[in-house]
């Protein structure tokens, strides 16, 4: 079996070095909803599972003397393409574990602001997600870590920092929250609003509140709307990790919590504390970068922006508060896949084998509200 570990497609696709063709033969409705970028779809999904040489036609319309990479949801039919791509001549590999491998791919980059230390940017592309490692004097804190714990160890390992505390922004129902794991790992504070909190030993996050790393002073404000419990945090005047609270281009849902069963809030309430949330963060200087944890797309970090170039290009935040209400509530698109347990999971009401969670993820990212 010839494969291609997802880190080193993840590699190769960022440095764009050399031409390398990702063919995703998955049906279209599944690559159109969750696909690596840049990758060409083939639908011989149904011809390579139960009559391989019908494939043949299709797959050998490809470009000559490329280089070839196929995938699938786990890397078990796209190894029959691959297979047949070899007969046919071509240089062709497998993605180990599919859209699954894929999804475990983190990359990192520097935040470039004025601090007392070090903002580190996690980039999860496969699953939209960011995450942030803030580092000063020697001690470092994580803020909204996923599962794949060893990302956020070499990090700390890199720049020889003592890990201080975990902070998740909200409760989150895309992905499965690593942050109260790392915590126990290093013996230290996991921190979360109370109103997510729902049934997990948490240092509880309040309105306010200031927490000092290294040189660096961490103001905590409660940004509830898309989950009661939502804050957001003010690094030392110069960045604001938004959570799903706002997004560069949108905002964050108001009915998952609501439609998971884990909160007894409405979905036009909900948007009307979301609309009073925003008016407290669009008080903060317009050169503060605006730092979410979630991209729509397949994120390259750094993803930053500032707030006045957020308050250009968001059509959300130049809604009057009748219209913002209005709009959030009715226009609903596709939930996350599984988001009833995943929200349910990060609140501490249901617990996921390990072995599971991989495939609990699996799917796009949809938290923002347009």
């Amino acid at each position: 079996m010839t494969e291609i570990e997802p880190d080193t497609l993840g590699d190769r696709l960022q440095n764009r070095t050399d031409d390398l063709l990702v063919v995703d033969v998955r049906h279209r409705d599944n690559h159109t909803d969750w696909h690596i970028p840049g990758s060409r779809n083939v639908d011989v999904y149904d011809e390579l599972a139960f009559d391989r040489e019908s494939a043949k036609e299709a797959l050998n319309d490809l470009p000559d003397g490329a280089e070839i990479v196929t995938v699938c949801a786990a890397g078990v039919i796209s190894q029959t393409a691959t297979d047949l791509l070899q007969e046919l001549g071509y240089d062709a590999k497998t993605l180990t574990d599919g859209m699954a491998g894929w999804s475990r791919v983190h990359r990192s980059a520097p935040v470039l602001i004025d601090i007392d230390g070090m903002l580190i940017q996690v980039a999860r592309p496969g699953k939209g997600c960011l995450s942030h490692v803030l580092i000063s004097d020697g001690e470092a804190v994580v803020f909204d870590p996923s599962h794949y714990l060893d990302e956020y160890e070499a990090i700390l390992d890199d720049y020889e920092a003592e890990l201080v505390g975990v902070f998740d922004t909200h409760a989150h129902a895309d992905h499965v929250s690593g942050a109260a794991e790392l915590a126990d790992r290093h013996n230290v504070p996991y921190s979360l609003h109370l109103k997510d909190a729902l049934a997990l030993d948490a240092t509880p996050l309040e309105d306010g509140k200031t927490v000092t790393v290294g040189g660096l002073d961490i103001e905590v404000i409660h940004t509830p709307g898309h989950s009661e419990g939502s804050v957001s945090f003010e690094i030392d005047g110069t960045a604001l990790i938004t959570g799903d609270t706002l997004f560069h281009e949108s905002v964050g849902w108001v009915e998952l919590g609501v439609e998971a069963g884990v909160e007894d809030t409405d979905v036009e309430g909900n948007a009307a504390t979301l609309y009073e949330s925003l008016q407290r963060l669009l008080d903060r200087p317009d050169d503060v970068l605006v730092l979410p944890t979630h991209d729509p797309g397949s994120p390259e970090p750094p993803v930053t922006a500032t707030l006045a170039g957020v308050g250009e290009r968001n059509a959300d935040l130049g809604r009057d508060r009748e219209d913002f209400v209005r709009e959030l509530a009715s226009d609903i698109p596709a939930h996350p896949p599984n988001f009833e347990r995943v929200k349910r999971t990060n609140v501490g009401q249901e617990s996921v084998p390990a072995e599971e969670l991989a495939e609990l993820e699996l799917g796009p990212n949809n938290c923002a509200a347009e």
